[in-house]
Protein backbone atom coordinates (compact mmCIF):
# COMPACT_ATOMS: atom_id res chain seq x y z
CA UNK A 1 0.00 0.00 0.00
CA UNK A 2 1.29 3.45 -0.92
CA UNK A 3 1.30 6.39 1.48
CA UNK A 4 -1.63 7.96 -0.37
CA UNK A 5 -3.80 4.91 0.24
CA UNK A 6 -3.39 3.21 -3.13
CA UNK A 7 -1.85 -0.11 -3.97
CA UNK A 8 1.53 -0.16 -5.72
CA UNK A 9 1.05 -0.33 -9.50
CA UNK A 10 1.94 1.25 -12.80
CA UNK A 11 -1.67 1.95 -13.84
CA UNK A 12 -4.50 4.08 -12.55
CA UNK A 13 -4.24 5.20 -8.93
CA UNK A 14 -7.59 6.37 -7.59
CA UNK A 15 -7.89 7.60 -4.01
CA UNK A 16 -10.89 8.52 -1.84
CA UNK A 17 -11.70 12.14 -1.05
CA UNK A 18 -14.17 14.06 1.08
CA UNK A 19 -16.76 15.07 -1.47
CA UNK A 20 -18.46 18.44 -1.30
CA UNK A 21 -22.19 17.99 -1.87
CA UNK A 22 -25.29 20.15 -1.75
CA UNK A 23 -27.27 19.99 1.50
CA UNK A 24 -30.81 19.07 0.32
CA UNK A 25 -32.55 21.21 2.93
CA UNK A 26 -30.83 24.37 1.65
CA UNK A 27 -31.77 24.11 -2.03
CA UNK A 28 -34.95 23.85 -4.07
CA UNK A 29 -34.00 20.53 -5.67
CA UNK A 30 -30.87 18.72 -6.76
CA UNK A 31 -32.00 18.83 -10.38
CA UNK A 32 -32.27 22.62 -10.21
CA UNK A 33 -28.68 23.11 -9.02
CA UNK A 34 -26.96 20.81 -11.52
CA UNK A 35 -25.54 21.73 -14.92
CA UNK A 36 -23.98 20.05 -17.94
CA UNK A 37 -20.15 20.37 -18.11
CA UNK A 38 -18.96 23.93 -18.62
CA UNK A 39 -18.13 23.50 -22.32
CA UNK A 40 -21.59 22.17 -23.15
CA UNK A 41 -23.29 25.30 -21.79
CA UNK A 42 -22.37 27.28 -24.89
CA UNK A 43 -25.34 29.56 -25.48
CA UNK A 44 -26.21 32.62 -23.38
CA UNK A 45 -29.82 31.48 -23.16
CA UNK A 46 -28.63 28.15 -21.72
CA UNK A 47 -26.53 29.93 -19.13
CA UNK A 48 -29.39 32.24 -18.19
CA UNK A 49 -31.75 29.29 -17.93
CA UNK A 50 -29.46 27.55 -15.46
CA UNK A 51 -28.87 30.69 -13.43
CA UNK A 52 -32.61 31.23 -13.10
CA UNK A 53 -33.32 27.60 -12.17
CA UNK A 54 -32.00 28.07 -8.62
CA UNK A 55 -29.90 30.77 -6.90
CA UNK A 56 -27.41 28.04 -5.99
CA UNK A 57 -27.03 26.48 -9.44
CA UNK A 58 -23.48 25.18 -9.92
CA UNK A 59 -23.11 27.21 -13.12
CA UNK A 60 -22.30 30.18 -10.87
CA UNK A 61 -19.08 28.37 -9.99
CA UNK A 62 -18.09 26.82 -13.32
CA UNK A 63 -19.12 29.79 -15.52
CA UNK A 64 -19.17 32.89 -13.30
CA UNK A 65 -20.22 36.11 -14.99
CA UNK A 66 -18.16 39.30 -14.55
CA UNK A 67 -16.44 41.90 -16.69
CA UNK A 68 -12.88 40.51 -16.53
CA UNK A 69 -11.39 37.02 -16.17
CA UNK A 70 -9.86 37.86 -12.78
CA UNK A 71 -13.19 39.16 -11.55
CA UNK A 72 -14.97 36.03 -12.76
CA UNK A 73 -12.58 33.70 -11.00
CA UNK A 74 -12.65 35.71 -7.77
CA UNK A 75 -16.44 35.77 -7.92
CA UNK A 76 -16.54 31.98 -8.19
CA UNK A 77 -14.16 31.60 -5.23
CA UNK A 78 -16.20 34.03 -3.13
CA UNK A 79 -19.43 32.24 -4.06
CA UNK A 80 -17.98 28.86 -3.13
CA UNK A 81 -16.74 30.21 0.19
CA UNK A 82 -20.12 31.78 0.93
CA UNK A 83 -22.05 28.62 0.10
CA UNK A 84 -19.78 26.60 2.39
CA UNK A 85 -20.22 29.15 5.16
CA UNK A 86 -24.00 29.16 4.75
CA UNK A 87 -24.19 25.37 4.74
CA UNK A 88 -25.43 25.15 1.16
CA UNK A 89 -22.50 22.86 0.40
CA UNK A 90 -20.92 20.57 2.98
CA UNK A 91 -18.09 18.04 2.98
CA UNK A 92 -18.79 14.38 3.62
CA UNK A 93 -17.28 13.32 6.95
CA UNK A 94 -15.26 10.39 5.58
CA UNK A 95 -13.07 10.14 2.46
CA UNK A 96 -14.81 7.96 -0.11
CA UNK A 97 -14.92 6.83 -3.68
CA UNK A 98 -18.34 7.41 -5.22
CA UNK A 99 -20.39 5.14 -7.46
CA UNK A 100 -22.29 7.23 -9.97
CA UNK A 101 -25.19 5.99 -12.11
CA UNK A 102 -26.94 7.67 -15.05
CA UNK A 103 -30.01 6.17 -16.66
CA UNK A 104 -32.40 7.16 -19.42
CA UNK A 105 -34.54 4.59 -21.19
CA UNK A 106 -32.23 1.80 -22.36
CA UNK A 107 -29.10 3.87 -21.57
CA UNK A 108 -27.39 2.83 -18.33
CA UNK A 109 -23.96 4.05 -17.27
CA UNK A 110 -22.19 3.36 -13.99
CA UNK A 111 -18.71 4.30 -12.88
CA UNK A 112 -16.51 5.35 -9.99
CA UNK A 113 -15.66 8.94 -9.06
CA UNK A 114 -12.41 9.56 -7.21
CA UNK A 115 -9.22 11.60 -7.11
CA UNK A 116 -6.92 10.18 -9.80
CA UNK A 117 -3.13 10.47 -9.57
CA UNK A 118 -1.92 12.65 -12.43
CA UNK A 119 0.34 11.26 -15.12
CA UNK A 120 1.91 12.62 -18.28
CA UNK A 121 0.85 11.23 -21.69
CA UNK A 122 4.34 9.77 -22.11
CA UNK A 123 3.67 7.45 -19.17
CA UNK A 124 0.87 5.69 -21.09
CA UNK A 125 -1.54 5.53 -18.14
CA UNK A 126 -3.95 8.28 -19.20
CA UNK A 127 -4.41 8.57 -22.97
CA UNK A 128 -5.48 11.89 -24.47
CA UNK A 129 -6.89 11.79 -27.99
CA UNK A 130 -7.44 15.47 -28.77
CA UNK A 131 -5.35 18.61 -28.87
CA UNK A 132 -6.25 21.48 -26.55
CA UNK A 133 -6.58 25.25 -26.88
CA UNK A 134 -4.10 27.10 -24.65
CA UNK A 135 -6.46 29.97 -23.83
CA UNK A 136 -9.08 27.59 -22.44
CA UNK A 137 -6.49 25.74 -20.35
CA UNK A 138 -5.29 29.06 -18.96
CA UNK A 139 -8.83 30.11 -18.04
CA UNK A 140 -9.69 26.79 -16.36
CA UNK A 141 -6.37 26.84 -14.51
CA UNK A 142 -7.06 30.32 -13.17
CA UNK A 143 -10.52 29.23 -12.03
CA UNK A 144 -9.23 26.11 -10.24
CA UNK A 145 -6.31 28.01 -8.76
CA UNK A 146 -8.57 30.72 -7.35
CA UNK A 147 -11.29 28.39 -6.03
CA UNK A 148 -8.89 25.69 -4.77
CA UNK A 149 -11.35 23.13 -6.09
CA UNK A 150 -12.08 20.57 -8.78
CA UNK A 151 -15.62 21.68 -9.61
CA UNK A 152 -16.64 18.90 -12.00
CA UNK A 153 -15.44 15.37 -12.73
CA UNK A 154 -13.77 14.52 -16.02
CA UNK A 155 -15.10 11.50 -17.93
CA UNK A 156 -12.51 8.74 -18.45
CA UNK A 157 -13.03 5.26 -19.84
CA UNK A 158 -11.17 2.01 -19.32
CA UNK A 159 -11.73 -1.58 -20.45
CA UNK A 160 -11.93 -4.62 -18.21
CA UNK A 161 -12.54 -8.20 -19.30
CA UNK A 162 -16.26 -7.61 -18.59
CA UNK A 163 -16.29 -9.87 -15.52
CA UNK A 164 -18.87 -8.59 -13.02
CA UNK A 165 -17.80 -10.94 -10.22
CA UNK A 166 -14.52 -9.31 -9.26
CA UNK A 167 -12.76 -5.96 -9.13
CA UNK A 168 -14.29 -2.52 -9.50
CA UNK A 169 -17.33 -3.84 -11.39
CA UNK A 170 -18.21 -6.22 -8.57
CA UNK A 171 -17.94 -3.44 -6.00
CA UNK A 172 -20.14 -1.17 -8.14
CA UNK A 173 -22.81 -3.85 -8.56
CA UNK A 174 -22.85 -4.55 -4.80
CA UNK A 175 -22.95 -0.88 -3.94
CA UNK A 176 -25.97 -0.02 -6.10
CA UNK A 177 -28.07 -2.50 -4.10
CA UNK A 178 -27.89 -0.06 -1.17
CA UNK A 179 -29.87 3.13 -0.73
CA UNK A 180 -28.12 5.99 -2.55
CA UNK A 181 -26.78 9.17 -1.01
CA UNK A 182 -28.80 11.14 -3.56
CA UNK A 183 -31.13 10.60 -6.46
CA UNK A 184 -32.53 13.11 -8.92
CA UNK A 185 -33.81 13.41 -12.48
CA UNK A 186 -32.60 16.32 -14.58
CA UNK A 187 -34.63 18.09 -17.26
CA UNK A 188 -32.93 16.12 -20.04
CA UNK A 189 -34.65 13.00 -18.71
CA UNK A 190 -31.58 11.37 -17.15
CA UNK A 191 -31.86 10.00 -13.65
CA UNK A 192 -28.76 10.29 -11.47
CA UNK A 193 -27.85 8.33 -8.34
CA UNK A 194 -24.74 8.52 -6.16
CA UNK A 195 -23.36 6.15 -3.50
CA UNK A 196 -20.22 6.32 -1.36
CA UNK A 197 -17.64 3.54 -0.97
CA UNK A 198 -15.85 3.72 2.38
CA UNK A 199 -15.33 0.07 3.31
CA UNK A 200 -11.54 -0.60 3.31
CA UNK A 201 -11.98 -3.94 1.58
CA UNK A 202 -14.11 -2.45 -1.20
CA UNK A 203 -11.69 0.43 -1.65
CA UNK A 204 -8.74 -1.94 -1.98
CA UNK A 205 -10.63 -4.12 -4.48
CA UNK A 206 -11.39 -1.12 -6.68
CA UNK A 207 -7.87 0.28 -6.46
CA UNK A 208 -6.19 -3.06 -7.14
CA UNK A 209 -8.35 -3.66 -10.21
CA UNK A 210 -7.73 -0.17 -11.62
CA UNK A 211 -4.03 -0.50 -10.92
CA UNK A 212 -3.70 -2.66 -14.03
CA UNK A 213 -5.65 -0.34 -16.30
CA UNK A 214 -5.02 2.60 -18.57
CA UNK A 215 -7.71 5.21 -19.25
CA UNK A 216 -8.83 7.14 -22.30
CA UNK A 217 -9.90 10.74 -21.76
CA UNK A 218 -13.44 10.68 -23.08
CA UNK A 219 -14.38 14.21 -21.99
CA UNK A 220 -12.20 16.78 -20.27
CA UNK A 221 -8.96 17.24 -22.22
CA UNK A 222 -8.69 20.90 -21.29
CA UNK A 223 -9.35 20.22 -17.62
CA UNK A 224 -6.81 17.37 -17.59
CA UNK A 225 -4.23 19.71 -19.13
CA UNK A 226 -5.24 22.16 -16.41
CA UNK A 227 -4.62 19.55 -13.70
CA UNK A 228 -1.14 18.93 -15.11
CA UNK A 229 -0.36 22.65 -15.29
CA UNK A 230 -1.42 23.24 -11.69
CA UNK A 231 0.53 20.23 -10.43
CA UNK A 232 3.65 21.68 -12.05
CA UNK A 233 3.10 24.89 -10.09
CA UNK A 234 3.17 23.11 -6.73
CA UNK A 235 6.34 21.47 -5.43
CA UNK A 236 6.21 18.41 -3.22
CA UNK A 237 3.33 15.96 -2.69
CA UNK A 238 -0.08 17.44 -2.09
CA UNK A 239 -3.70 17.65 -3.30
CA UNK A 240 -2.66 19.08 -6.68
CA UNK A 241 -1.14 15.68 -7.50
CA UNK A 242 -4.66 14.33 -8.10
CA UNK A 243 -7.71 15.40 -10.09
CA UNK A 244 -11.40 14.62 -9.95
CA UNK A 245 -12.52 12.03 -12.52
CA UNK A 246 -15.31 9.58 -13.30
CA UNK A 247 -14.00 6.23 -14.55
CA UNK A 248 -16.39 4.12 -16.64
CA UNK A 249 -15.68 0.56 -17.79
CA UNK A 250 -16.82 0.59 -21.42
CA UNK A 251 -16.62 -3.21 -21.61
CA UNK A 252 -19.54 -3.14 -19.19
CA UNK A 253 -21.15 0.21 -20.02
CA UNK A 254 -20.34 1.36 -23.60
CA UNK A 255 -20.44 5.11 -24.11
CA UNK A 256 -22.09 6.87 -27.00
CA UNK A 257 -19.76 8.79 -29.31
CA UNK A 258 -21.15 11.88 -30.98
CA UNK A 259 -19.64 14.51 -33.23
CA UNK A 260 -18.95 18.11 -32.26
CA UNK A 261 -20.07 20.51 -34.97
CA UNK A 262 -18.40 23.72 -36.12
CA UNK A 263 -20.08 27.09 -36.51
CA UNK A 264 -18.21 29.46 -38.83
CA UNK A 265 -19.34 32.89 -37.69
CA UNK A 266 -18.05 34.98 -40.59
CA UNK A 267 -18.54 32.64 -43.55
CA UNK A 268 -22.02 32.62 -45.16
CA UNK A 269 -23.11 29.36 -46.75
CA UNK A 270 -23.09 30.88 -50.26
CA UNK A 271 -19.45 31.89 -49.84
CA UNK A 272 -18.53 28.50 -48.40
CA UNK A 273 -20.05 26.73 -51.39
CA UNK A 274 -18.50 29.11 -53.90
CA UNK A 275 -15.08 28.62 -52.34
CA UNK A 276 -15.13 24.88 -52.94
CA UNK A 277 -14.49 25.33 -56.66
CA UNK A 278 -15.38 21.73 -57.52
CA UNK A 279 -13.04 20.21 -54.93
CA UNK A 280 -15.97 18.30 -53.35
CA UNK A 281 -19.15 16.87 -54.78
CA UNK A 282 -22.01 19.05 -53.48
CA UNK A 283 -25.66 18.00 -53.26
CA UNK A 284 -28.46 20.23 -51.95
CA UNK A 285 -30.82 18.40 -49.58
CA UNK A 286 -34.24 19.93 -48.98
CA UNK A 287 -34.93 17.56 -46.10
CA UNK A 288 -35.68 17.74 -42.38
CA UNK A 289 -32.60 17.69 -40.18
CA UNK A 290 -32.89 14.00 -39.09
CA UNK A 291 -33.08 12.82 -42.70
CA UNK A 292 -30.24 15.11 -43.74
CA UNK A 293 -28.08 13.65 -40.96
CA UNK A 294 -29.01 10.16 -42.16
CA UNK A 295 -27.75 11.12 -45.63
CA UNK A 296 -24.52 12.35 -44.03
CA UNK A 297 -24.12 9.05 -42.19
CA UNK A 298 -24.52 7.13 -45.44
CA UNK A 299 -22.00 9.29 -47.27
CA UNK A 300 -19.52 8.97 -44.38
CA UNK A 301 -19.30 5.21 -44.95
CA UNK A 302 -17.69 5.94 -48.31
CA UNK A 303 -15.20 8.59 -47.21
CA UNK A 304 -14.99 12.13 -45.89
CA UNK A 305 -18.35 13.90 -45.79
CA UNK A 306 -19.80 17.06 -44.25
CA UNK A 307 -23.17 18.75 -44.10
CA UNK A 308 -23.34 22.53 -44.43
CA UNK A 309 -26.31 24.45 -43.03
CA UNK A 310 -27.33 28.03 -42.39
CA UNK A 311 -29.30 29.14 -45.46
CA UNK A 312 -32.50 27.17 -44.88
CA UNK A 313 -31.29 24.04 -46.66
CA UNK A 314 -28.60 21.40 -46.22
CA UNK A 315 -25.66 20.85 -48.55
CA UNK A 316 -23.90 17.49 -48.50
CA UNK A 317 -20.18 17.61 -49.30
CA UNK A 318 -18.44 14.32 -50.13
CA UNK A 319 -15.96 12.75 -52.57
CA UNK A 320 -13.14 15.26 -52.03
CA UNK A 321 -10.54 15.66 -54.76
CA UNK A 322 -7.73 13.20 -53.89
CA UNK A 323 -5.10 15.57 -55.29
CA UNK A 324 -6.34 18.32 -52.98
CA UNK A 325 -6.13 15.99 -49.97
CA UNK A 326 -2.62 14.91 -50.85
CA UNK A 327 -1.52 18.56 -51.03
CA UNK A 328 -3.19 19.75 -47.85
CA UNK A 329 -3.28 16.90 -45.31
CA UNK A 330 -0.01 16.40 -43.40
CA UNK A 331 1.79 13.17 -44.24
CA UNK A 332 3.59 12.65 -40.92
CA UNK A 333 0.68 10.87 -39.23
CA UNK A 334 -0.93 7.42 -39.63
CA UNK A 335 -3.55 6.89 -42.33
CA UNK A 336 -6.24 6.55 -39.66
CA UNK A 337 -5.52 10.15 -38.63
CA UNK A 338 -5.10 11.49 -42.17
CA UNK A 339 -8.54 10.21 -43.20
CA UNK A 340 -10.46 11.57 -40.20
CA UNK A 341 -13.24 14.00 -41.11
CA UNK A 342 -11.90 16.44 -38.51
CA UNK A 343 -8.43 16.28 -40.07
CA UNK A 344 -9.76 16.97 -43.56
CA UNK A 345 -12.06 19.71 -42.28
CA UNK A 346 -9.26 21.60 -40.55
CA UNK A 347 -6.32 20.87 -42.86
CA UNK A 348 -8.13 21.08 -46.18
CA UNK A 349 -11.33 23.11 -45.85
CA UNK A 350 -10.62 25.54 -43.02
CA UNK A 351 -6.90 26.10 -43.57
CA UNK A 352 -6.65 25.84 -47.37
CA UNK A 353 -10.03 26.29 -49.07
CA UNK A 354 -11.88 28.71 -46.80
CA UNK A 355 -8.88 30.13 -44.90
CA UNK A 356 -10.79 30.40 -41.64
CA UNK A 357 -8.54 30.86 -38.58
CA UNK A 358 -9.17 28.47 -35.69
CA UNK A 359 -9.96 31.25 -33.24
CA UNK A 360 -13.08 31.89 -31.12
CA UNK A 361 -14.10 34.93 -33.14
CA UNK A 362 -14.23 32.75 -36.27
CA UNK A 363 -15.25 29.27 -35.05
CA UNK A 364 -17.52 27.97 -32.30
CA UNK A 365 -17.70 24.29 -31.31
CA UNK A 366 -21.27 23.15 -30.65
CA UNK A 367 -22.37 19.71 -29.43
CA UNK A 368 -26.08 20.01 -30.22
CA UNK A 369 -26.90 19.57 -33.92
CA UNK A 370 -30.13 21.57 -33.93
CA UNK A 371 -28.52 24.40 -31.96
CA UNK A 372 -25.69 24.64 -34.50
CA UNK A 373 -28.15 24.90 -37.40
CA UNK A 374 -30.38 27.41 -35.61
CA UNK A 375 -27.50 29.68 -34.70
CA UNK A 376 -26.05 29.56 -38.21
CA UNK A 377 -29.40 30.52 -39.72
CA UNK A 378 -29.91 33.30 -37.19
CA UNK A 379 -26.43 34.80 -37.54
CA UNK A 380 -25.81 34.26 -41.25
CA UNK A 381 -22.89 31.90 -40.74
CA UNK A 382 -22.23 28.30 -41.77
CA UNK A 383 -22.74 25.25 -39.59
CA UNK A 384 -20.48 22.35 -40.55
CA UNK A 385 -22.20 19.22 -39.27
CA UNK A 386 -20.00 16.20 -38.63
CA UNK A 387 -20.48 12.43 -38.42
CA UNK A 388 -19.08 10.80 -35.24
CA UNK A 389 -15.86 8.79 -35.11
CA UNK A 390 -16.00 5.21 -33.82
CA UNK A 391 -14.61 4.72 -30.30
CA UNK A 392 -12.15 2.04 -31.41
CA UNK A 393 -10.55 4.48 -33.87
CA UNK A 394 -10.15 7.05 -31.09
CA UNK A 395 -8.64 4.50 -28.70
CA UNK A 396 -6.26 3.04 -31.29
CA UNK A 397 -4.89 6.48 -32.20
CA UNK A 398 -4.55 7.41 -28.52
CA UNK A 399 -2.54 4.26 -27.82
CA UNK A 400 -0.16 5.25 -30.62
CA UNK A 401 0.26 8.67 -29.05
CA UNK A 402 -1.53 10.40 -31.93
CA UNK A 403 -3.93 13.18 -30.99
CA UNK A 404 -6.94 14.10 -33.09
CA UNK A 405 -7.85 17.68 -33.99
CA UNK A 406 -9.41 19.33 -30.96
CA UNK A 407 -13.12 18.92 -30.38
CA UNK A 408 -13.28 15.88 -32.67
CA UNK A 409 -15.55 13.76 -30.49
CA UNK A 410 -18.20 13.99 -27.79
CA UNK A 411 -18.49 10.96 -25.53
CA UNK A 412 -21.56 10.56 -23.38
CA UNK A 413 -23.59 10.56 -21.36
CA UNK A 414 -21.49 13.16 -19.58
CA UNK A 415 -21.57 13.37 -15.78
CA UNK A 416 -23.81 16.06 -14.38
CA UNK A 417 -21.91 18.88 -12.71
CA UNK A 418 -22.90 19.70 -9.14
CA UNK A 419 -23.47 16.26 -7.61
CA UNK A 420 -20.03 16.01 -6.00
CA UNK A 421 -17.09 18.47 -5.93
CA UNK A 422 -13.55 18.15 -4.56
CA UNK A 423 -12.03 20.85 -2.41
CA UNK A 424 -8.24 21.04 -2.59
CA UNK A 425 -8.26 22.48 0.94
CA UNK A 426 -9.78 19.28 2.31
CA UNK A 427 -8.12 16.65 0.09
Amino acid sequence: MNSDGTTANDGLRLIPFRGLRYVPERIGSLAAVTSPPYDVVVRPDGLQHLESADPYNIVRLILPQATTPDARHRQAADTLSRWLGEGVLAADPTPALYVYEQRQGDILQRGVIGALALSEPSEGVVLPHEDVMPDIVADRAALMRTTDANLEPLLFTYRSMGDATTGATAVIERTVLRAPLLATTTEDGFSHRLWSITDPGDLTEVQTDLGDRQALIADGHHRWATYLRLRAEHSGPGPWDHGLVLLVDTARYPLRVRAIHRLLHRLPVADALAGLGGSFRVRRLDLPLPRAMAELAGAATEGNAFLLAGDGAFHLLDRPDPALLSRTVPTDRPDAWRTLDATVLHSTLLDHVWRVPDAPEHIAYIHDTEAAVTKAERDGGTAVLMHPVREEVVRDLARKGVTMPRKSTSFGPKPATGLVLRSLKLN
